[in-house]
């Protein structure tokens, strides 16, 4: 018997109908050994930094079958995922079934498809103990900077706080925007809006010999004068110009641009992405059976095989003809330093399986990932767009405007990913002809500021800042949302007020750890490690000892923040007593209960210097004394309290629109509906009480694969982990990677 080791069980299900009787496919479910959680777990000595690595309770069971068909095993394979990250957790099952790691023969693949589990079988190699080292230098990092510093921080500002390599410089990065957009000062402007006889919409450029740009004119006074000076002049058509541009084929996707197209295009978290993408590449329903119908999604890589590049040259010319196909396949590099987490872009496997056969096949926020993987990989490898671009000045003796436009003159790639460009065409016009004005008018304009990061838009910057890796962008984000550290309002990402104070701690007295060149550097020096077998212990060393000593001046210097006096009443939403804090825009009330209940209100001092909207009396009446009840603004959204306050402290959810699931009841098949209670928020069934299925999170549709359970998958963070939990026996398997 041969036996493969995976992480996934839906990637072990899928290889297992490829290979025949003579092999066993079992997974792991992620991580298997790691450092211990309720200790530090890493040994120091003048040399090195010995990690102390220990089964974790939840694996004990798993781990004792894959030693079973071990000890029955001729051959093992290997065959977790490809990035270091897989590598690392390969060599932690050698050692966790008491192998060589070295000595077992390693297999790789990009795709899970047969022809690649074959092609993987009959070429393995031995496990790289660079990249195994260089996950185990992150791991070791992540650790010292999460047990050391994230205490200190709880010692001196709150409870429940923490701090991470990663996760605190990107914390930084929304932090900064944030104080740029308070600071922000709107800048008044006028545009001179102008109309040529036919609707031709032209742009001031010139005005008595002065160039134009936007802020050139500054108040109304002036705007005015300089409409009042056009209007009496006599214009006359000037240059004419045409030429014919290109818009060029987008490359194929990484993780990053799949997830801010996945974003702007489907409104997709990067979190549901990911998960989406996870279930494509390790295997779904397809006409031959199940197989995975993508590549490894988490990639930097832009890079595609030849066989790909010779299915899809084939199916373009047949599907939409020579002109659209490019004399040479395109090949697509990055503009940064080499790819380190894998050797492929996101591509289909499988050509044949177009998107119009996958919509019988797919689920269907599986069926709108995948058209945009399939489609933007068609389209680049096709020829470019053209556009004749169009440009017509208009001149009188004291000013210029310009008039611009453009057709299409060859769909090119936009014939599979199509195009909002729509044609502007100007009317055929001659030099030297005279133009009247249709209309022209002054407009009143302010600056804005810069806009909010989106969840899209901040793994766009993380990029190309260096900052993290594909498998990190979501799981990063995420664990800023788990610990209050932002929230994000309709795509934008918001930082809470404690964020604001851990950032001002963490810039004072532990700058490298927020400093966005500090952590792109320390990627930098990880993949030297993985690519070029520099020392894992000398950067441990370099970092731990310096590191060390700020956290013990931190101890005695920090001045701790935690001022809180209680106020001897109770919070109107969770029943907790209410405490007076000092945050960075002053005192304000919060709850005990935070981070739990984030209910928070002004005090008398506040509200005199920040006068706010009278409460809006509803037409309810409390149950309770028989005073209207009144509506409030919490952290949670509007409440309804009794105006009798503080005599009456009843507090009732304000009825609002009802949130409905997509998945149907997994027991009745009924509608799941999003509902407040006084324990939090909960996914119910419509049939209530006939029905009495619940769940803290939003389920899934896949089915529970313990044997005997009837319950379905859920994602969720579990202990800062990305975790797919049964709604019934409460089982976990790893969904995504861990960022600490």
């Amino acid at each position: 018997m041969k036996l493969i080791i995976v992480e996934s069980p839906a990637k072990a299900k899928t290889i297992k109908n490829f290979l025949s009787s003579d092999y066993e496919v079992i997974a792991s479910k992620g991580h298997i050994r790691d450092l211990p959680k309720a200790r530090f777990g890493i040994k120091i000595d003048a040399t090195s930094l010995v990690p102390d690595y220990k089964i974790s309770e939840d694996s004990t069971a798993i781990v004792k079958q894959i030693q079973a068909l071990a000890k029955k095993a001729d051959t093992i394979y290997l065959a977790t995922d490809e990035d270091r990250e897989g590598e690392a957790i390969g060599w932690h099952i050698a050692h966790a079934i008491g192998k060589d790691p070295e000595s077992l023969p390693r297999i790789v693949f990009h795709e899970i498809t047969k022809n690649a589990i074959i092609h993987a079988l009959e070429n393995p190699r031995a496990l790289d103990m660079d990249r195994v080292n260089a996950q185990q230098a992150r791991r070791l990092l992540d650790r010292i900077v999460g047990y050391k510093l994230s205490p200190l921080l709880a010692s001196k500002i709150q409870k429940g706080l923490s701090a991470g390599r990663v996760q605190s410089s990107t914390l930084k990065i929304v932090i900064d925007r944030e104080r740029e957009i308070r600071a922000f000062v709107p800048q008044e402007y006028w545009s001179i809006d102008t109309l040529f006889k036919t609707d031709i919409d032209a742009t001031l450029v010139e005005f008595e010999t002065q160039k134009m740009d936007k802020l050139t004119i500054g108040t109304e006074d002036e705007a005015q004068r300089i409409v009042a000076v056009l209007a009496h002049e006599a214009f006359v058509v000037g240059e004419i110009e045409t030429k014919e541009r290109k818009s060029s084929t987008p490359p194929p996707f990484m993780t990053s641009t799949l997830q801010q197209t996945a974003s702007s295009q489907l409104g997709f978290s990067p979190k549901k992405t990911m998960m989406v993408a996870q279930a494509l590449y390790e295997g779904v329903k397809t006409p031959e059976g199940t197989s995975g119908v993508i590549t490894y999604m988490r990639t930097d890589s832009l890079n595609l095989a030849t066989e790909a590049l010779e299915a899809a040259r084939e199916l373009i010319s047949n599907t939409y003809g020579k002109a659209y196909l490019p004399k040479e396949a395109k090949v697509y590099t990055k503009k940064s330093k080499g790819a380190q987490e894998a050797h492929e872009a996101i591509r289909p496997t499988m050509l044949s399986f177009t998107p119009e056969i996958a919509a019988t096949f797919l689920k269907p926020d599986e069926i709108k990932l995948y058209r945009l993987i399939y489609n933007r990989f068609l389209a680049c490898q096709m020829n470019d767009a053209r556009f004749e671009q169009q440009s017509i000045t208009f001149q009188s003796p004291k000013a210029h405007f310009r008039a611009t436009g453009r057709r299409l003159l060859f769909d090119g790639f936009y014939r599979v990913l199509g195009s909002d460009d729509k044609d502007k065409l100007l009317p055929k016009l001659t030099t030297g002809d005279a133009i009247d004005l249709q209309s022209i008018a002054a407009q009143q304009h302010f600056t804005e500021p810069p806009s909010r990061y989106s969840e899209a838009s901040l793994i766009k910057k993380l990029e190309s800042e260096g900052i993290g890796r594909p498998s990190t962008y979501a799981p990063t984000i995420s664990t800023l949302q788990a610990r209050n550290y932002i929230e994000v309002e309709k795509r934008a990402i918001l930082p809470t007020e404690i964020a604001f104070t851990v950032t001002e701690l963490l810039e004072k007295h532990f700058d490298e750890i927020v400093n966005a060149s500090f952590t792109a550097n320390m990627e930098k020096t990880l993949d030297e490690i993985g690519e070029e077998g520099k020392s894992w212990q000398a950067l441990l060393l370099e970092f731990y000892h310096p590191f060390m000593e700020k956290i013990a001046a931190g101890k005695e210097a920090i001045v701790s923040l935690k001022v809180a006096t209680p106020l001897g009443r109770n919070c109107p939403q969770c029943g907790s007593e209410l405490l007076l804090r000092s945050g960075r825009f002053g005192e304000f009330i919060a709850c005990s209960g935070f981070p739990k209940c984030k209910y928070t209100e002004q005090t008398q001092a506040n509200q005199k210097a920040n006068p706010t909207v009278p409460d809006e009396v509803s037409e309810e009446v409390c149950e309770k004394c028989g005073s209207a009840m009144v509506i409030k603004n919490g952290r949670n959204g509007q409440f309804l309290a009794c105006s009798g306050y503080p005599k009456c402290k009843n507090t009732k959810t304000l009825n609002q629109e009802t949130k409905f699931s997509e998945v149907p009841c997994p027991e009745c098949g009924g509608k799941l509906t999003w509902r407040q209670s006084r324990r939090g928020a909960f996914w119910g069934c419509e049939h209530y009480p006939k029905c009495t299925f619940i769940s803290k999170f939003e389920p899934t549709q896949t089915p529970c694969e313990v044997e005997g359970c009837t319950g379905v998958l859920a994602p969720r963070t579990y202990r800062n982990k990305e975790v797919f939990e049964c709604t019934k026996c409460k089982n976990r398997t790893p969904n995504e990677t861990v960022v600490e």
